[in-house]
């Protein structure tokens, strides 16, 4: 069985509608409300749109929704330019907070205060196609005479309701034109777009938890018609869309009694591994209807590749969870720069760089080794600027191939390229207007692509592949590498021009074994893997422990640290603190070659070996042990404690002693 995207209830008003008489009854009651509110049909409009002080607070408490919604309209009003007809989107009141269109419809328009500020709820407007939707919650079409005043008779009008991540309606997105242009696509293309709105907040809002896309059929991933679905890294279930409650086959209420483990029968831990072995980053998962589907798991942690936390292991009943918040509010504020201050005195002088330039159209180039926290260090930026309500959109220029990051960062049009999505594509670039665009890696960029940036940075806009229109953007730009960007400049790798441009303010991030707030480090990054998974204390980190981590040389800094202690955290469940015995086996080996302090028993010794390293002793201990054990690397390996892996790698290093047995 091949599952699609939940079936639409009939438009409200459509002519021609095989729902007939669904459609003359809701109308009837729309006009039945609007009779209700004081109205009368040959009422003139209400020409009293708020001041533009309010409507501007108005935008701003629907920041993300307009951020989001504004490219979306552009690709929408592309499709219907020349129509006699504009694109609109309001708030979850009514009131009109941008529109675009055909100019002389526009003046039409003007004449019945179709316009930003104006509200066109139903108690002020009567029945049309804005407010019908938001009454009604459904995708309503009101055309000609269906309009219940009589000055409005002469538009159609197709208006689809936006949610927020959470099923809260935040807004809606509608097409209004001469009722005598209709045409029975304009829904359909109103819907397409309002879901692609919605479905840009649901990745923004849980950006930083387990993201599943799904569908019955892979190659839907990545389309409109793929299923979402949020899990924090424990398992518990946060909320999914609408293709996702409909392939699902429960609502978001019911949903919420669910975990990751009951909705689809394997453990995180398992899905993470299925990912890590996947073709493609492709897996197979079934849903509970017994339907094979095909998924991708994105998590995005700043600190974190995918983790191996295991479920929760209790199903969260409606009501149970943290209270959702609507995106009319703005978006929840990520960790600032204060949060980042655990103690080290070179992330305090980086920070009080940053306070200095934030907010000032200055560049920041955000220096360091891999995993020292670049990504972490740009929301953080962001989240303390002027811009923190706007969309913060990362591109890593070195993980998207060659042949894709130039239609990733600017957009594409229809047919740019073969394998394009039908109505294109819209870029990062454009997703970050109105916020912070962090491009991580930017020493990774492909040389014929950093001239089209530049240019892009010093005119403020943007032209998608395979299009002539330019469309202007407001970003802020945060960049990050872990290479000399002076010796790819000199090399001719890299622009000196858009080297210059991106160098406003630069700051290095010290490694991890650099700082001297480790302690605080670890800490904090144990109370935030526990808070993801269950409420409580995280367990304490054994003094003997510290030490080992302070000995230690992090070649993968704070991603490392934090991976780790997942690890010690999941295999201490139930004990009061984290001690050498949950520590991974292949820290302890590395710890061990590199400090010198393995331990080799005795009993372990070649007859006659004396070698000059201790590291050349523990190899050949281990050999002596495999042959003590028939050549058993199993039994062995658990007779001296480690991996089977570490025997192995040992087993090499020994053939080159000249002590080693015969």
């Amino acid at each position: 069985m091949t599952f699609q995207p939940e079936p639409a209830r009939p438009a409200a008003g459509a002519p021609g509608d095989t729902g007939q008489p669904e459609r003359d009854q809701l109308i009837a009651q729309a006009h039945q409300r609007s009779e209700s509110y004081g109205l009368r049909p040959y009422e003139s409009p209400d020409f009293c749109p708020v001041l533009q002080s309010e409507l501007k607070t108005r935008i701003e408490r629907s920041q993300s929704l307009f951020a989001y919604a504004l490219p979306v309209m552009e690709t929408l009003y592309d499709q219907i330019v020349n129509t006699q007809s504009m694109v609109i989107l309001t708030d979850a009141d009514g009131l009109i907070l941008h529109s675009m269109g055909d100019d002389d419809f526009l003046a039409r328009a003007n004449q019945v205060a179709l316009r930003p500020g104006a509200e066109w709820s139903e108690a002020r407007r009567g029945t049309n196609a804005i407010g019908t939707a938001l009454a009604e919650n459904r995708a309503t079409l009101v055309h000609g005479a269906d309009h219940f005043l009589e000055a409005n008779q002469f538009l159609t009008c197709s208006c689809m309701t936006i949610l927020d991540p959470y099923g809260k309606t935040v807004g809606a997105l509608d097409v209004t034109g001469d009722q005598r242009g209709f045409h029975k696509h304009t829904m359909a293309l109103v819907r397409m777009s309002a879901q692609m709105i919605e479905n840009q907040l649901f990745g923004n809002a849980f950006r930083d938890m387990v993201c599943i896309r799904f569908h019955s059929r892979a190659e839907f991933l990545g389309t409109l018609v793929e299923g979402i679905v949020s899990f924090t890294p424990g398992g518990r279930f946060l909320s999914a869309n609408r293709s996702g409650q409909f392939q699902l086959g429960l609502s978001n209420g019911a949903l919420h009694a669910h975990t990751f483990s009951s909705l689809f029968g394997l453990s995180m831990s398992q899905l993470f591994d299925a990912v890590r072995a996947a073709h493609a980053g492709i897996v197979q998962l079934h849903l509970p209807s017994g339907v094979k589907v095909s998924a991708r798991v994105e998590w995005k942690s700043p600190a974190a590749s995918l983790p191996g936390n295991t479920d929760a292991g209790q199903a969260v009943q409606p009501g149970t969870a943290a209270a959702p918040r609507s995106l009319a509010a703005g978006p929840a504020r990520s960790p600032g720069l204060d949060d980042l201050d655990t103690g080290d005195a070179q992330i305090r002088a980086v920070i009080g760089k940053l306070r200095k330039v934030i907010g000032k159209d200055i560049p920041v180039m955000v220096l360091g080794e891999t995993g020292t926290g670049k990504e972490l260090m740009a929301r953080a930026i962001h989240a303390d600027s002027p811009r923190h309500a706007g969309p913060f959109i990362a591109v890593n220029c070195a993980s998207i191939p060659e042949t894709l990051i130039e239609s990733e960062l600017f957009g594409y049009e229809e047919g740019a390229f073969t394998g394009a999505r039908k109505k294109g594509g819209i870029g990062k670039m454009l997703l970050a207007n109105g916020g912070t665009l962090f491009l991580d890696e930017i020493g990774d960029m492909p040389l014929h692509l950093q001239g089209r940036l530049l240019r892009a940075l010093q005119e403020r806009a943007v032209s998608p592949l395979g299009s002539s229109k330019v469309i202007h953007v407001d970003v802020s730009v945060v960049c990050a590498t872990n290479r000399n960007l002076r010796d790819l400049v000199a090399n001719g790798q890299f622009r000196e021009d858009l080297y210059y441009r991106l160098n406003g303010l630069v700051v290095r991030l010290p490694a991890l074994r650099e700082r001297g707030d480790l302690d605080a480090v670890a800490a904090r990054l144990l109370r935030q893997d526990q808070a993801g998974v269950q409420p409580g204390e995280p367990p304490r980190i054994r003094e003997s422990v510290m030490e080992m981590f302070r000995r230690y040389h992090w070649p993968g800094n704070i991603r490392q640290l934090c991976n780790l202690l997942r690890t010690a955290r999941l295999m201490a469940e139930g004990e009061a603190e984290i001690t050498e015995d949950h520590l991974p086996d292949d820290f302890l080996d590395d710890l061990r070659e590199r400090q010198g302090h393995a331990a080799v028993p005795a009993a372990h010794m070649l007859p006659g070996a004396q070698p000059t390293r201790l590291a050349d002793v523990e190899a050949m201990a281990i050999v002596a042990t495999v042959k003590a054990h028939n050549g058993n690397i199993s039994a062995a390996a658990k007779a001296l404690g480690i991996s089977r892996n570490t025997v192995y790698r040992k087993m090499e290093e020994a053939r080159g002693l000249p002590h080693q047995a015969g």
